[in-house]
């Protein structure tokens, strides 16, 4: 892929069709734009349009915690289209935080969050390399295995 490829174009090559934007299940907004920073609320991991349920370390493994996380992202690069309208206006994926259901002894929530990370560089190219942190947590809304925010910074309209 080249690097004046739109977005679009690189989604399509990966076979990725942007979902719309889900109906918030509590008292909050999908995403929040100010000057020329969106911040999009955490989504958290869904498989078949179900909660992705599970536990990393207790029954799920690092390999299917990051196929949650790459689901994740797919959702949220629908977020940030209905966001901005054209992800192609994305100047920079700043920060991705990614919030990983699992056991006291489980320690690869960064290997999970990379699910989300590759694709987000895969669509974006050098647009996409971003600041992280990966936290592993005692329990997600729902019993979701991952939930990740990312922020964004758009070009002006």
């Amino acid at each position: 892929m080249t690097a004046s490829a739109s977005v679009y174009d690189r989604l399509k090559a990966l076979g990725i069709e942007l979902p719309p934007v889900a109906t918030p299940a509590a008292a909050y907004v999908p995403f929040v734009q100010t000057g020329n920073l969106v911040f999009l609320s955490g989504h958290i991991a869904k498989r078949d349009g179900k909660v992705w349920v599970g536990q990393l370390g207790l029954n799920m493994d690092t390999a299917a915690g990051r196929e949650a996380a790459r689901a994740v992202a797919i959702d949220l690069l629908g977020t940030l289209h209905a966001a901005v309208g054209d992800l192609n206006r994305i100047e920079r994926i700043v920060k991705v935080m990614s919030l990983v259901n699992s056991t006291g002894s489980y320690t690869e929530q960064h290997l999970v969050t990379n699910g989300c990370s590759e694709l987000i560089g895969e669509v974006f190219g050098a647009k996409g390399q971003h600041a992280r942190s990966a936290f592993g947590v005692a329990q997600i809304p729902l019993g979701a295995c991952v939930e990740i925010e990312l922020i964004a910074q758009v070009a002006a309209a």
